[in-house]
């Protein structure tokens, strides 16, 4: 059973202020204004498509096209088949500031251990919900009795091509979990106010836990007023 915790425990992160100035620009409101379609929205012809890179998560290919613009271009784009990312909830105590189950592991691209939602990549043609119900039990251990889709995002666009869709899982029943050979996790459960709490003094730096709270958060009216 993961042990329970407070913001206070995680490490404190570097504080850092920032002072800045944005000059005056001209911007469209656009509340209660017709904005229209942006300029060049037909379909995009590849012209061509080569893999230069392909790896066991995921290929790179490099793409000649003419972009919606009628621009020709080529990009450079990592494919994969797209995660599944996790917020198990316990509102079992209080259905208001819910615990909420999170993992610490070592991050080899970040250099460092960060903490997390569960989350996991799809296999090819894999339903999205199947893939979140088999990552949280494999990682966590944990089933849910109720499922529900909560956001879909792409976290870097420009040359990614990973979509991330979230899932709300309450009513946690909780099991042995059995993670892949190569993942170590340590698992907590977390206070949804005190997730917040780490999130304001920078300890959460994941991109896939920071969108999934605080827009849980914001939709369950449970955002930290200051």
């Amino acid at each position: 059973m993961p042990k329970k915790f407070k913001a206070t425990d995680a490490v404190a992160a570097k504080k850092m202020p920032v002072k800045s100035k944005v000059a005056p620009a001209k911007v469209a409101k656009l509340k209660g204004k017709k904005t229209g379609a942006p300029k060049g929205t037909g379909a995009v012809k590849v012209l061509k498509s080569t893999v230069v890179y392909q790896g066991s998560l995921f290929r790179v290919t490099q793409d000649e096209l003419i972009e919606p613009s009628g621009k020709e271009n080529v990009r450079d784009v990592v494919r994969h088949n797209g995660s599944v990312v996790v917020l198990a909830l316990d509102q079992s105590k209080n259905k208001k500031d819910p615990w909420i189950v999170i993992e610490r592991q070592y991050r080899h691209a970040a250099n460092q251990y960060l903490w997390e939602l569960p989350a996991g990549k799809l296999e090819p043609a894999e339903d999205a919900l199947v893939g979140a119900q088999r990552e949280l039990e494999e990682e966590t251990g944990y089933r849910a009795k109720k499922w529900k889709p909560l956001v879909e995002y792409y976290a870097s666009p420009g040359f990614l091509g990973e979509s991330m869709k979230v899932f709300l899982a309450e009513g946690l029943v909780a099991g042995d979990a059995h993670p892949e050979e190569d993942e170590q996790i340590e698992l907590r459960l977390v206070k949804l106010s005190e997730v917040l709490k780490m999130i304001e003094k920078g300890g959460i730096l994941d991109g896939k836990t920071l969108t999934s709270v605080l827009l849980y958060a914001r939709l369950s009216g449970n955002e930290r007023k200051k």
